[in-house]
């Protein structure tokens, strides 16, 4: 009888551990720490996307929500066809109509079904792991009372969100260099449709990613030349405060297959940007095209076929229905061609239309590159730069950025801007230029315009490519040195100025142009760095962290004095030439001077470059030129003048401190901050497009700043993240603690280790399914 009772107990005992480790096995850890920095720990890829989906949704569920109308095609069933959204985002902010047209066309059930089957079994994992989490906190704020529950939870546009969500949402990040910087353009296209709304194409074609200049980055990376040992880098994205494709922070935990931290938008379940326990990396938007346009001959009797080769060939019709609030609906007719779908440019440039007799198609690599994300994951568990690289040369799959990279025990530093781009050598822009590409070429010299009425002018594919049409890995800008990399959004070409990258086609952003100011400051910083070899990676750490946010004007530093020397001599001007003579060429909280200058260096923009500078720019000077300023120009003068008159209108002083204007609402007060827009010549970027200096969701500037260095000890990175982790971060109401932290310039040193975490954590959840 004693030995059936101890026999039953083991059973029992055995069971019980089995059921607990069945359990553990299945359990995902949620747990905060300061400024509500997300870890996820779980034991597979399906409980990591869980712990992603539940925390993103804590934090962001009404913006998320959102952004699932937005990917679907139902903003004007719940928002209206003429409203736009509240937050500008890679799509920029077109009407609701609009949107829906354009994903209903392009991110269809096909597309979806395309995506999804392209990823590997762990990315697909995790996908269906943050559609569980996501609708699992949905669920759960839905018995919530306000004002714990999210202020839209009750709304009819939010609701249980599908894997095809998801893979809209990813879609939709991969072709934000392409297709979503057109979506006007592409939802009124047709042979009948009035001219879409007014605008420069230049000033659309200008910008690299949404509607904004300035959205973009800057990113160091440092070797033993300047470190004495390992790499250490410096990734600074300039990118949105609000809305979707806004950062969000974490590290993702499965002991023994991935520990990556860093960020990534909203909706995405991988990290994009960041760091592990052998490799960091940054990125910045980068100047190549990824994208091209195609010009049809139409068929003389039909205006929607168009003649390929001597053959008339259909457009590809398919009408598109919006569902309206009010039960009716909107049609459209999409139009796509072999190379893609027909886009308008006639509201934005009368010469490139729809007509009678000539058409455009837009083709966008990214839209047939699946890859994107997988590469993110794959990078997450890369365990040295060497790998880092092979990954990168055998994926090319980047859709629309520059990376840098460093290496645990490696003294090189890497730079690529290599990725998904079109196969278009200049011998085929050349050889097949149809008879609107001279004019615009005017317009846009990088963007390729191809005769469509050619096969033999479609994108070349290569056998080393990995996607037919795109240029292969070893036809793609990139570097290897041990004295660094840097770029600030221009092209590839002085990644290194001791060893330019020459002889690429003109489609990956072309050589031999000027610098902007920030990029010329960029690669002083760095050289000033090198020449001091700080001894250390964790000295030169310091020095990077304190660098990176010294809001520095290098326009008024190369500019500001012979300017002064053109406008100032006349009475009237003299208290300006006086505040901007006294202020130091800062911006910081104190400084004075700043907000003048912003509108002196604004006003200046009308003087083309080629009329204002004494000395014009040269390829063999990049970083010294152009310099000085053009003797008895009156127009300088009258540019300060305005700039007086402007500030005069403001109500501001002309040595009003920088306080007093550049700021964001926090616990009810002005927290004020630093730095200025890119286009007046500040590293530090912290801008607000439409003008005026207050700082919101519609805003752009500093994001996610990260510092990472390696030593024997593993990874050490300390972080910012200036607008803060949740969506109710800038209501004001409150004082968001990583705001605040980026505000008093007290940089975050990340919890990376199981213990570094254990003693850092704050609250803890634990998801079972």
């Amino acid at each position: 009888m004693r030995t059936q009772s101890l026999r039953f107990g083991f059973v029992m005992a055995f069971g019980a551990a089995l059921l607990a480790t069945t359990a553990s096995a299945v359990e995902t850890r949620v747990r905060r720490t300061a400024d509500g920095v997300v870890h996820v720990r779980a034991a597979d890829w399906r409980g990591l996307g869980l712990g992603v989906g539940y925390a993103q949704a804590q934090d962001a569920l009404c913006t998320l929500a959102d952004a699932f109308v937005t990917f679907e095609g139902r903003r004007s069933l719940y928002f209206g066809p003429q409203e736009r959204p509240a937050y500008p985002s890679t799509s920029g902010r077109p009407a609701n109509l609009e949107l829906d047209v354009f994903f209903l066309a392009v991110a269809d059930e096909a597309t979806v079904a395309h995506y999804r089957a392209a990823q590997p079994p762990a990315l697909r994992r995790m996908v269906d792991g943050y559609v569980a989490g996501y609708n699992r906190y949905l669920r759960e704020a839905g018995r919530e009372s306000p004002p714990r529950a999210p202020a839209c939870v009750r709304q009819p546009w939010v609701r249980p969100i599908s894997d095809a969500d998801l893979y809209r949402r990813m879609f939709a990040a991969s072709v934000a260099g392409g297709y979503a910087r057109f979506i006007p353009e592409l939802a009124k296209a047709g042979p009948s449709q009035a001219p879409a709304d007014g605008g420069g194409l230049a000033a659309l074609l200008s910008h690299s990613i949404g509607e904004s200049a300035g959205l973009g980055s800057n990113m160091l990376a440092f070797g033993r030349e300047a470190s004495g040992a390992d790499g250490v880098l410096l990734g600074n994205p300039h990118w949105y405060w609000g809305g979707v494709d806004r950062f969000y922070q974490m590290q993702l935990t499965i002991p023994g297959k991935i520990d990556v931290a860093g960020v990534a938008f909203l909706g995405i379940p991988v990290v994009m940007l960041g760091f592990n326990q052998h490799v960091a990396w940054s990125h910045t938007v980068s100047a190549a095209r990824r994208f091209g346009l195609f010009e049809l001959t139409l068929d003389p009797a039909d205006p929607t076929r168009y003649l390929v080769d001597g053959r008339s060939e259909a457009m590809q019709r398919r009408e598109i229905v919006v569902p309206l609030a009010d039960g009716g609906s909107v049609r459209r007719v999409h139009y796509s061609s072999r190379y893609g779908p027909l886009i308008d440019l006639g509201g934005r440039h009368p010469a490139f239309g729809w007509s009678g007799q000539r058409a455009l198609a837009l083709r966008d690599v990214n839209s047939d590159n699946p890859r994107v994300f997988s590469n993110f994951l794959a990078w997450g568990q890369a365990r040295s730069l060497d790998e880092f690289i092979a990954i990168q040369r055998r994926d090319t799959a980047t859709p629309w950025v520059n990376t840098a990279a460093i290496g645990r025990g490696d003294p090189r530093v890497w730079y690529a801007d290599m990725g998904a781009t079109p196969n278009v050598p200049d011998t085929l822009r050349s050889n097949c230029a149809g008879a609107l590409a001279s004019a615009f070429a005017t317009v846009d010299p990088l963007t390729p315009l191809l005769d469509g009425s050619r096969s033999a002018c479609d994108w070349r594919s290569d056998s080393q490519a990995r996607q037919p049409g795109t240029l292969p890995a070893v036809a793609m800008p990139s570097l290897l040195t041990e004295r660094y990399v840097a770029n600030m959004n221009d092209s590839y070409w002085l990644a290194q100025p001791a060893m330019p990258l020459e002889g690429y086609p003109l489609i990956l952003g072309g050589e031999r142009k000027p610098l902007s100011p920030r990029a010329r400051l960029g690669h002083r910083l760095a050289a000033g760095l090198l020449e001091e070899r700080p001894g250390s990676p964790a000295v030169l750490a310091q020095r990077l962290m304190q660098a990176a946010l010294e809001p520095r004007n290098e326009a008024a530093r190369l500019f500001k004095q012979p300017l002064l020397e053109q406008a100032c001599g006349e009475t009237d001007l003299e208290p300006a030439c006086l505040a901007l003579r006294r202020w130091g060429d800062n911006a910081d909280p104190d400084d004075r001077g700043a907000v003048l200058w912003d509108a002196f260096w604004s006003e200046l923009d009308a003087i083309p470059a080629a009329e204002l500078y004494a000395t014009p720019f040269s390829p063999e000077a990049p970083l010294q030129t152009p310099a000085g300023v053009r003797a008895g120009d009156a127009r300088v003068a009258q540019a300060l003048r305005r700039a007086v008159a402007q500030l005069a209108r403001q109500g501001w002083a002309l040595d009003a401190p920088l306080r007093s204007q550049l700021t964001v609402r926090q616990g009810g007060v002005a927290l004020p901050l630093y730095g200025g827009c890119h286009d007046s010549g500040y590293f530090t970027v912290m801008c607000q497009p439409g003008g005026g200096y207050a700082m919101d969701g519609n805003t752009h500037g500093n994001s996610y700043l990260q510092v990472v260095y390696f030593d024997k000890d593993g990874v050490h990175a300390h972080t910012l993240l200036a607008h803060g982790q949740g969506e109710t971060a800038l209501d004001g109401a409150a004082t968001d603690p990583a705001i605040a932290r980026y505000a008093r310039k007290d940089w975050l040193r990340f919890p990376f280790t199981e213990r570094e975490i254990m003693d850092a954590a704050g609250a803890t959840q634990v998801l079972r399914e």
